[in-house]
């Protein structure tokens, strides 16, 4: 073995779908030096045998293992440490079982999707000393990391209360409703598996935790009842098919070489879906939310979720007591249809690009005014590659550590547990109509441990 050899990393890798391929691609590029996959499952092997060889790339030859052999694959591979990018119901008792058997955890967000999976993890990093980390990518933006620099450094004063909106097009948005995250035992809903982002970021954003939530949502675009409500005729079971009756809501996994690959070439293996319809029966998370949330240090933030937007993208305003900050991102300016009537989308757009049919483009905006004084613009760094050039920062540290950085982008299991509460907070106010106090989830020891209201601190 070569001393290079030696001194990288031993990883393992539970879930070869779509969001693993980021790190793989890492491990096989640019962090080869200091990581290597020694091992990995998936339930599926054609995903495996997929991503081993995709486009070329190089992951030397890992071996397999099933997913319910984790910790023997763990001491039999002399792993360090785990990635895990499942379905977000699993991940629970993936992180539970990696830290029990010795090693330490990269996780997707979310954490967990459940109060009692917050609690087992909780538990399990108390009980071993071992370390989780939760991918919240969006921290890492420099659009995103300028708007933390300017509340840091009390440019607005304090802060009294956020404005967040975000926006899901009928590209992204439509495609929860497709595939495994469109039944909330699966992923908790939108408000845990995609919202989980932007609770980590107003988290982030004041240095603060979430004490109490009120929301309030519903399926309103998506689903059966809806197509029936708006008259829509019959449709396709699911969006690869030759039907004349498909249209810009079914996805085609063939056109697309990843989906055709990951999925559809993978189907008589486990039967898995990944283009079901998006107007048919069966669907139990929510498309439309909104919360309003309080924080520890006396700031509000009032939230909202759509995901059926004509563009996608995101607006958050913060009041404090000496100004505005207001930040507007373009994400996708719009999305079209090709002549066979094909989703087309640009997300390589530049931010002065705009198309010929007056359509957005992509762009961002920070503004600064304080008071009794004019709006200024606050210079945005550019960033490299996907999420807003977020993903390369954050690959360097995953696998190379925590860079000198004053702003603390570098996020763990606390953190995911701050984000996820806010969630699952909120879907107990959609259940009860009641606004939720944070103290009252049953998460134990997890809470005092991130830093949260617990009805142990409160002396209930």
């Amino acid at each position: 073995m070569t001393d290079s050899a030696k001194n990288r990393l031993r990883y393992g890798l539970l879930g070869a779908g779509s969001r693993s391929q980021m790190y793989l691609d890492a491990i096989a590029g640019p962090h080869r030096d200091v990581a290597q996959l020694i091992a990995w499952a998936d339930t599926n092997p054609g995903r495996l045998d997929f991503s081993e060889h995709w486009e070329g790339r190089d992951l030397g030859e890992p071996a397999r293992f099933e997913p319910a052999d984790l910790e023997t694959a763990i001491a039999a591979f002399r792993l360090d440490r785990v990635i895990i990018t499942t379905p977000d119901f699993t991940h629970a008792d993936y992180i539970v079982r990696a830290l029990d058997a010795g090693v330490d955890v990269i996780v997707e967000k979310p954490l967990t999707i459940s109060q009692e999976g917050v609690r087992s993890i909780g538990d399990a990093v108390e009980r071993t000393g071992r370390n989780v980390v939760v991918t919240f990518n969006y921290r890492y933006s420099p659009r995103n990391w300028a708007l933390k620099r300017l509340i840091a450094e009390k440019e607005l004063g304090e802060v009294t209360s956020v404005h967040f909106e975000w926006l899901l097009d009928t590209a992204h948005g439509a495609d929860y409703f497709r595939r495994w995250h469109r039944e909330k035992a699966n992923s908790g809903g939108l408000l845990i598996h995609k919202a989980s982002h932007h609770f980590d970021l107003v988290n982030w954003w004041l240095d603060d935790v979430p004490t109490k939530v009120y929301a309030s949502g519903g399926l309103r675009f998506y689903g059966a009842e809806n197509a029936r409500a708006r008259g829509l005729p019959a449709r396709p079971a699911r969006g690869t098919t030759d039907l004349p009756s498909r249209d810009a809501f079914s996805l085609d996994l063939r056109t697309d070489p990843v989906f055709k690959g990951l999925y559809y070439e993978q189907e008589h293996h486990d039967g898995y879906l990944r283009d079901r319809d998006v107007f048919d029966e069966g669907i139990t998370i929510e498309d439309n939310m909104s919360l309003v949330v309080d924080y520890q240090g006396g700031a509000s933030m009032a939230y909202t979720l759509s995901a059926h937007g004509p563009w996608e993208g995101y607006t958050v305003t913060v009041n404090g007591t000496a100004g505005r900050a207001e930040l507007t991102v373009v994400e996708r300016g719009a999305v079209t249809l090709d002549d066979a009537g094909y989703v087309v989308v640009d997300p390589s757009a530049r931010p002065d690009v705009v198309a010929e049919d007056g359509a957005r483009g992509v762009s961002e905006k920070l503004l600064l005014q304080k008071h009794f004084a004019s709006a200024v613009e606050i210079p945005i760094p550019e960033g490299v590659g996907a999420h807003g050039g977020a993903d390369d920062d954050l690959l360097r540290e995953v696998f190379r550590g925590p860079q000198d950085d004053d702003l603390g982008r570098a996020s763990g299991w606390p953190d995911g547990v701050r984000a996820v509460t806010v969630g699952l907070a909120g879907n107990a106010s959609i259940d009860t109509g009641n606004a939720i106090r944070i103290e009252e989830l049953e998460i134990g020891h997890a809470a005092e441990l991130s830093g949260l209201p617990s009805r142990t601190l409160s002396g209930r």
